[in-house]
């Protein structure tokens, strides 16, 4: 079903009713034990579909749409279940787990580009993390060296794709896969891994970000000078608008990076992007596609810079939700408000987190058992512009969602 003008108003007078009402009649406690019984059933029946060498990726008009390792969101699935892991102790998820996990052995010996981060560290880094288990290590050494491998250090960037329509592209999404490096630079103590992480959030503070701390999806760079040739979007409504799983990249990313390195540059940054945010987000929390899209309260007026002239989605799609964004954004102002030393913003994150987080956990986003072939969060977008992955589960949604959960289970 199709998030349209008269539903989502609808929805939003719902909201704003029902979430307080909600908040008393179940604790955090109790929405994270249900939501993990939800798990446990709805990952375990996607795990036996798939083959042995696929890896789920959405579920579109009752059938299952599955990917290979090389996917870019091979790494979240795996990574899923080992968050349900971390909280239910469950023997056999943990068995899925590791199976899933080891999916991806090879990885490296495959074309990857900057993503290669997102399908390590959300599989091997928590497999790691949460048993010790050495045999993880050896991916995870050599999967941050081919990362690092496509840094650049006259443009201080890692390259993002490979596409030979651009320069030297670096989206905003990069700031994610910063993690593994910052992880394995400890790890295994090399501190280059952990300067080139730094270089490429230090660079992206300067040239990704406009005044407002919005923040561009793609900047297309000169690499044998390191100058800014242009700066545009790919999956967001137009070069000048904030796409919203664009920001909420931005804002994990930066959280992450401060409590990574203790770096007060990037708790700045963070705050800031985190101020630009919590503002332009319904009252449920989950944010339009695209904040400026058309059909949104913020929309873009027609005559502005960058303004398309074409629309290339159908009427119904402009303001569509995305609970993908919402998750990621749930997950990093938990992280957010630890840390910030602003107490408004603190309590501001803090809230929201957990506004988010009921809601995602709500039938309105919560699937019903075989409801969407086993994922868990419905109503998503992966790329408007590209009219693909429209109001559908993504498994980075699944992922950040369950991640969310478990990190406020934590403070």
């Amino acid at each position: 079903m199709r998030i349209q003008d008269a539903f989502a108003k609808i929805f939003l007078a719902a909201a704003v009713i029902t979430l307080p009402s909600c908040c008393h009649e179940e604790s955090m406690d109790q929405l994270t034990k249900r939501v993990m019984d939800c798990a446990v059933r709805q990952l375990t029946i996607l795990d036996h579909h798939l083959a042995e060498d696929e890896f789920p990726r959405t579920f579109i008009n009752g059938a299952y749409l599955d990917s290979g390792a090389e996917w870019w969101c091979s790494g979240f699935f795996p990574g899923s279940l080992w968050y349900v892991y971390e909280v239910t102790g469950n023997e056999t998820i943990k068995e899925l787990a590791v199976k899933n996990t080891l999916k991806l052995r090879n990885i490296v010996s495959l074309y990857t580009d900057h993503d290669i981060g997102f399908q390590v560290n959300c599989s091997y880094g928590n497999a790691y993390r949460l048993t010790g288990d050495e045999r993880y290590l050896p991916v995870m050494e050599a999967a941050s060296a081919k990362l690092a491998g496509r840094y650049n250090p006259t443009v201080g960037c890692i390259r993002s794709w490979d596409h030979e329509w651009f320069n030297y592209p670096v989206i905003i999404d990069n700031m994610m896969n910063l993690e593994l490096l910052l992880s394995c630079s400890g790890l295994f103590r090399c501190d280059s891994l952990s300067r080139i992480a730094c270089a490429h959030a230090n660079t992206t503070i300067i040239n990704h970000f406009r005044d407002d701390f919005s923040s561009y999806h793609l900047v297309d760079y000169i690499p044998e000078s390191g100058e800014v040739d242009h700066k545009q979007t790919v999956q967001g409504f137009a070069h000048e608008s904030s796409w919203s799983r664009g920001q909420a990249w931005g804002l994990y990313g930066y959280t992450m990076m401060f409590e990574k390195t203790g770096d007060g540059s990037y708790l700045t940054q963070a705050e800031n992007i985190a101020r630009y945010i919590l503002p332009l987000l319904p009252e449920d929390g989950v944010p339009y596609w695209d904040f400026n899209a058309p059909g949104t309260p913020h929309a873009m007026p027609a005559d502005a810079p960058g303004h398309p002239a074409v629309y290339n989605w159908r009427e119904g799609e402009k303001i569509a939700r995305d609970a993908s964004a919402a998750a990621i954004m749930a997950s990093a102002f938990v992280t957010l408000s630890s840390l910030t030393k602003d107490k408004a913003l603190a309590f501001e994150c803090k809230k929201m987190a957990e506004r988010i987080i009921r809601v995602l956990a709500s039938p309105m986003y919560l699937a019903e058992v075989d409801e969407i072939g086993g994922y868990l969060i419905k109503h998503c977008v992966g790329n408007m512009q590209g009219l693909s992955e429209i109001d559908v589960p993504l498994t980075y949604a699944d992922y950040y969602f369950l991640e969310a959960v478990v990190k406020y289970g934590r403070r």
